[in-house]
């Protein structure tokens, strides 16, 4: 009986502390992963190492076993080169192209939301990426009409950067020139249903 009690006793701790983690724990972790990267990169200059694509870029900095950081520019959405059907977005070469002329072999500077996660949905750095004349690309690829303003989650510039979405989609630049409803990305398309519908 006294060995059954015992079985019981260490089951419900190895329930609640491994295989049903408490909340507490993991938001602690993601506490202490947004204050490790604000300190590691927040305001600091960084080596471009490799520019993926239109919206995402390696820093010459290592993360976790990785020699590069991943970062996700923070508050855009460029249109995919690599989309699930293995053929590129509307746009996607051209957006790549442009971020691959602002930030090859370019040293920049990282900003990071300070009241915000610092991590995307796949672990990438989340930034705002100022170049060394101090534009911010974040912008200048929404307000050239290479990237939407990405309105899934909120940041400290949302309205500024729908506000430049919406004057590059009225003057007709870049992937707006000649955008069709079904060139929008699946959740632009659901967020506003009634974008380019004529």
């Amino acid at each position: 009986m006294g060995a059954v009690l015992i079985g019981l006793v260490v089951l419900a701790w190895f329930d609640r502390a491994v295989v049903t983690p408490q909340r507490g724990s993991a938001n602690r972790s993601a506490e202490q992963t947004t204050a490790q990267d604000l300190a590691r990169y927040h305001g600091k200059a960084f080596d471009v190492a490799r520019v993926v694509d239109g919206d995402t870029l390696d820093i010459a900095a290592p993360d976790g076993a990785s020699t590069t950081t991943r970062v996700r520019l923070l508050g855009i959405d460029a249109p995919e080169t690599h989309a699930p059907d293995d053929r590129p977005a509307h746009f996607a070469m051209e957006a790549a192209a442009f971020a691959r002329g602002q930030l090859s072999g370019r040293r920049v500077n990282l900003y990071l939301e300070e009241d915000g996660r610092t991590r995307g949905h796949y672990g990438r750095l989340l930034a705002y990426v100022a170049l060394p004349d101090g534009t911010v690309l974040n912008e200048v690829l929404i307000a050239e009409g290479y990237a939407y303003a990405d309105l899934r989650f909120r940041h400290g510039f949302y309205h500024k950067y729908r506000q430049l979405e919406g004057s590059a989609r009225a003057l007709g630049k870049g992937l707006w020139a000649e955008a069709t409803r079904e060139d929008l990305p699946a959740w632009l398309q659901r967020m506003r249903p009634a974008l380019l519908a004529d």
